[in-house]
């Protein structure tokens, strides 16, 4: 690079960046001086911005307890267009009587006092089936199976042989005929014991003669809730052959919160909404609250009687309980709008006479739709706020935190005072100043840093005889 070498000290002794100027001593004493200015300037800065007073807390570290204030809610001061815009609305605290309701979902069931199970006393086969299907309504009294059962035509031969000696024995001396009778009597006995019908007992002593095959009847009307028996089957003494409810009367099951609890009361009379039936209510009466609370919905089963003569309300349909407290006791209330629950406390806003809005601890009781009982806390009469109340109250805290930081390090809060108004000075009429920065050192040659070209009449630094040279840098050659 023949070209390069004999250009560069042209380039040098043009640009004062890389000769006597640059490295000279006077260049390094104002390099050093403008440095050291910089430093200064920062720390001046950083100084003017971290004083003020005394901080109220010691050296021992800041005082997180201090950011606790946001929870301690300040007064607010809204005027009546602050109040329109971010619509707040007040409202008196009133004293009467609250009704409040709880709703639950529930369920249509079997009344379980109602449900029974066909069973024989006794073992047998089943010659035929007339009840063949579940779901199956039945009346008392109507055919369910004919059964063949050996144990129950040996007791009714027994029953005949019986009756045969008591007419043999008939002129025979009174012990005689007394024995005769007690054997009728035992027989007799035993196949009522097994729930035969007294009118199948009576047909087999007027004919004298036994039947094979037993008719089983209905003991009681119902709907199959399941039929356990196949025809053929051999049943065993107790086994279930049918399950019969009578749906005259049905129950409607849900579940209760604990915290609703003292609302529900045994006996009380209550609204049962159903979906297949809209428009329709039907009342019924608590008859059972579990003694115990789920562990894990924390919830109480109620039950509720219903009337179900027209046989419209079907087990499995779903259900709305709604239980109205009959408790006509006045108790101080506010819109529920109206009380913000933080977890920890319940609070309301209470406007002052001065037109503050102050933050008040309440305890609150019970709550209907749009009413919270208040138990301490507020008296009648008091103004409190209905609504926006989140907005007013993220302003306070806002207000308490900023004044929580007021003892921090460096944060002072206060209100400076306004300085005192110094007469205006004309200022001193000072040559213009030269923001080009052309004679800074080390500028000409950086990318972007475009240079105006010095005037004609600026004094042109004479060059030595011999200018200092740059060491020699990796990867420069300098031709002579």
């Amino acid at each position: 690079m023949p070209d390069s070498k004999q250009d560069f000290p042209r380039h040098a002794e043009d640009h004062p960046g890389f000769g006597t100027h640059a490295t000279g001593p006077g260049a390094r004493v104002r390099n050093v001086l403008i440095g050291l200015g910089v430093v200064a300037g920062a720390v001046i800065v950083a100084w003017y911005a971290t004083r003020g007073k005394t901080p109220a807390v010691t050296a021992a570290g800041h005082q997180h307890g201090a950011a606790a204030g946001a929870d301690a809610a300040q007064p607010v001061m809204l005027d009546a267009e602050q109040a329109r815009r971010i619509g707040v609305t007040y409202a008196t605290v009133e004293r009467s009587a609250l009704h409040p309701e709880v709703r639950t979902v529930a369920q249509v069931t079997f009344d379980e006092t109602r449900v029974r199970a066909v069973s024989l006393k006794f073992d047998g086969f089943v010659d035929r089936l007339f009840v063949d299907y579940t779901g199956r309504d039945v009346r008392a009294g109507e055919p369910l199976l004919s059964i063949y059962s050996p144990m129950l035509l040996s007791a009714e031969d027994e029953l005949v042989l019986a009756g045969k000696l008591v007419r043999d024995v008939s002129g025979a001396d009174a012990a005689t005929q007394a024995n005769a009778q007690a054997l009728v009597g035992a027989a007799r006995q035993r196949l009522l014991n097994w729930d035969v019908p007294a009118s199948e007992v009576e047909r087999v002593e007027r004919t004298g003669a036994a039947q094979k095959s037993l008719v089983i009847r209905a003991p009681y009307s119902g709907v199959v809730v399941d039929k356990l028996v196949l025809d053929g089957q051999r049943i065993m003494a107790g086994d279930a052959l049918y399950r019969l409810a009578d749906l005259s009367s049905v129950w409607v099951e849900g579940e209760v919160f604990e915290g609703d609890l003292p609302l529900v009361r045994l006996g009380e009379s209550v609204e049962v909404e159903l979906q297949a039936l809209p428009g329709e209510t039907r009342r019924g009466r608590i008859v059972f609250i579990q003694p115990t609370v789920s562990p894990d919905t924390r919830t109480v089963r109620v039950r509720v009687a219903l009337d179900n003569a027209n046989g419209l309300l079907k087990p499995g349909m779903y259900a709305t309980i709604r239980i109205r407290s009959s408790a006509n006791v006045a108790v101080l209330h506010v819109p529920r709008s109206a009380v913000l629950s933080t977890g920890r406390r319940d609070l309301v806003f209470v406007q002052r006479p001065d037109g503050m809005l102050e933050p008040r601890d309440i305890v609150r009781g019970i709550a209907t739709d749009d009413r919270v009982e208040v138990k301490s806390g507020l008296r009648v009469g008091d103004t409190v706020v209905a609504s926006a109340t989140f907005l007013i109250d993220a302003e306070s805290n806002l207000g308490s935190m900023l004044g929580g930081m007021a003892g921090m390090p460096g944060m002072d809060m206060s209100t400076p005072a306004t300085p005192a108004k110094a007469p205006a000075k004309v200022p001193a009429k000072t040559p213009p100043v030269d923001h080009s920065m052309h004679d800074m050192p080390g500028m000409e040659g950086m990318e972007g840093m475009d240079m105006p070209a010095p005037s004609a009449k600026a004094k042109k630094v004479p060059k030595s005889a011999k200018p200092d040279t740059m060491p020699p840098m990796a990867g420069m050659k300098h031709g002579r």
